[in-house]
């Protein structure tokens, strides 16, 4: 495997079966020097938004992990903005934390933070999103690509024997390398079916800066354009879904049209458990929470990190670490995020009548 010119860092390769290895040490990149064993970590954490339930998770995971291992956590949130996310990153850096970890709203703006997190001696960690055009340490999350192949495939088994399907898709910000990586993914299970004809997208557009509300306004207008004539909807996120279904809900065609999202929020849930969503795709928060401050905590002590994956962000190749995801539907609500305690079952069952829910574990 090829390194990025990293100054400093004592690279180790090894090959595996299904993937090369490299382990990553954090040196003199940055002529910061390593904190001692004995000193208590500090490390920034700056999110894009807590809007969505799906980033409070992650605060929340991010902070209980944080005491577990016993490290000071710092963090911000930028409110899906890119002026106020690299304030944050500043204020971080001038709390002179030992690792940084980014989530970002929009991954080439960040690519100065990575810069100014360099000159302070800081190691940055892509969370999630990748920052594109930057020479960041590690990139940690799940495969969108995988996810994106994982959303396709549940949506054609939501609409089994239907052809052609009469397809809408809601993609996500296009300030998202994730978006794109979505997309990348949905294309390469969709792709050979639209081309046979089995699939007709009907309408696609992007939700501006994920918002449920850009998503229903797109739904409107495939609905507006194309009337009850659609059979299923590819959401980029649990909350575009929502948007879309809330559109679906006003045309009385909720639980009728298939609907697929991503994230496992407890709504959507609560939607695939009432027949209005067909499936969305648990990510165990707690996996990528996991990694993210292990490796920043190997980091600051000077100890190698594992990235068994590399991604190019359009800087380099970066180190990468990426964890599984599972498909969720109505048949697999109790195996999956219930079974997980990553949502109750009288969370996920709300609303649904006595009768008709499955056994309780």
């Amino acid at each position: 495997m090829k390194l990025s010119a990293r100054s400093g860092l004592v690279a180790a390769s090894f090959a595996l079966s299904i993937a090369v290895g490299v382990a990553l040490s954090r040196g003199a990149k940055t002529g910061a020097a390593t904190a001692s064993a004995s000193a208590r970590p500090l490390i920034g954490l700056s999110l894009d938004t807590l809007k969505e339930e799906r980033w409070q998770r992650d605060r929340d995971a991010f902070q209980k992990k944080a005491d577990e291992l016993g490290v000071d956590l710092l963090i911000q949130a930028a409110n899906s903005d890119d002026t106020r996310q690299m304030q944050d990153v500043q204020a971080l850096i001038s709390r002179r934390v030992g690792a940084l970890i980014v989530a970002p709203h929009n991954g080439a703006a960040m690519a100065k933070a990575v810069s100014l997190a360099h000159e302070a001696g800081i190691p940055v960690i892509s969370y999630d999103r990748l920052i594109t055009g930057a020479d960041e340490d590690l990139y940690v999350s799940f495969d969108t690509v995988r996810i994106g192949q994982m959303q396709a495939q549940a949506l054609l088994a939501a609409v089994k024997g239907r052809r052609p399907i009469r397809l809408v898709r809601i993609q996500g910000a296009k300030t998202d390398n994730n978006s794109f990586l979505l997309k990348q993914g949905q294309d390469q299970v969709l792709a050979p079916l639209i081309a046979k004809g089995e699939v007709k997208v009907v309408h696609e557009d992007w939700a501006e800066d994920w918002r449920p509300e850009n998503a229903k306004k797109i739904m409107n207008a495939a609905l507006t354009s194309h009337g009850h004539a659609i059979d299923a909807v590819l959401c980029a996120n649990d909350g575009t879904a929502g948007g879309a279904i809330q559109a679906l809900s006003e045309e009385g065609l909720a639980g009728k049209v298939a609907v697929v999202g991503q994230d496992a929020e407890l709504v959507a849930c609560q939607r695939i458990a009432a027949g209005t969503q067909s499936a969305t795709i648990y990510k165990p928060t707690r996996l990528e929470v996991g990694a993210a401050l292990d490796a920043a905590i190997r980091f600051i002590k000077g100890r190698p990190v594992v990235a068994r994956d590399e991604l190019d962000n359009g800087f380099g190749k970066i180190p990468t670490v990426l964890r599984d995801t599972v498909v969720v539907t109505r048949a697999n609500l109790l195996d999956t995020v219930v079974k997980d305690g990553y949502h109750s079952y009288d969370e996920v069952y709300d609303g649904v009548p006595a009768d008709a829910r499955p056994k309780r574990p």
